[in-house]
């Protein structure tokens, strides 16, 4: 998300946090999980005792990195059960560095504020061939790996009952106002991957939800 000047010394604050390996690859547990982490499972994950966890966790909260919830492990519950245990889940909070500050959100809302009032399409056509070219391009990067090219592009995909999940929205800020049309986006660019992937059969529709990416992969054939 483009930063203040004032907001600066947070930002460098924040991305320093990830400069110590194993904050970063606490980090990338808790981001790549579809749940909530609790510190005992973060520990695990990355070979480090439970205090060692929760120590770098907490301090990946401070920085806003990383949200924190609490809840009573399944199956306990009622008197007796001690208190709720701490999670920690992926943060939507984006955040970015530049120097000097470019505001890259502004020029993505103003080109999609124009896309929308173009009555023709003609903009909203070539929005989505730049879209579908963009992907095939990320897939011919990965070698034709479909997961792959989607990191690159931005996604969390996760792999779930045979289809895969997009757990964000590389376009979250501006999609939030302008949601039918970065929807609209997000499928070209998705389905330029898989044209160019090693599973061009795969299809991509649109599936709204809340805490994800609107589109979901298929492995074969239209649903």
């Amino acid at each position: 998300m483009p930063t203040p000047r004032s907001g600066v010394p947070a930002v460098l604050a924040a991305l320093s946090n990830l400069d110590d390996p194993v904050r970063r690859k606490l980090y990338e547990h808790v981001i790549e999980s579809d749940a909530p982490v609790s510190r005992e499972q973060a520990a695990a994950a990355a070979g480090i005792g439970r205090t060692l966890a929760a120590y770098h966790l907490d301090k990946l909260a401070e920085a806003e990195l990383v949200t924190v919830s609490y809840r009573r492990p399944a199956g306990r519950g009622g008197p007796g059960a001690g208190r709720p245990a701490k999670f920690y889940a992926r943060a939507t909070k984006e955040i970015a560095f530049t120097a000097p500050p470019r505001d890259y959100e502004l020029l993505a809302r103003l080109m999609v504020s124009s896309v929308e009032q173009d009555d023709s399409g003609a903009v909203r056509t070539a929005v989505h061939e730049a879209a579908l070219a963009e992907g095939r391009r990320a897939a011919a990067a990965s070698g034709g790996d479909l997961l792959a090219a989607l990191w690159s592009c931005g996604y969390l995909p996760q792999v779930d009952d045979a289809r895969i999940n997009l757990r964000n929205c590389p376009f979250h800020l501006v999609a939030q106002d302008h949601r039918e049309l970065v929807c609209g986006l997000n499928l070209r660019l998705i389905e330029g991957a898989i044209a160019g992937s090693t599973q061009p059969d795969a299809c991509a529709e649109l599936e709204p939800h809340p805490d994800r990416c609107c589109v979901v992969v298929h492995p074969a054939g239209p649903r």
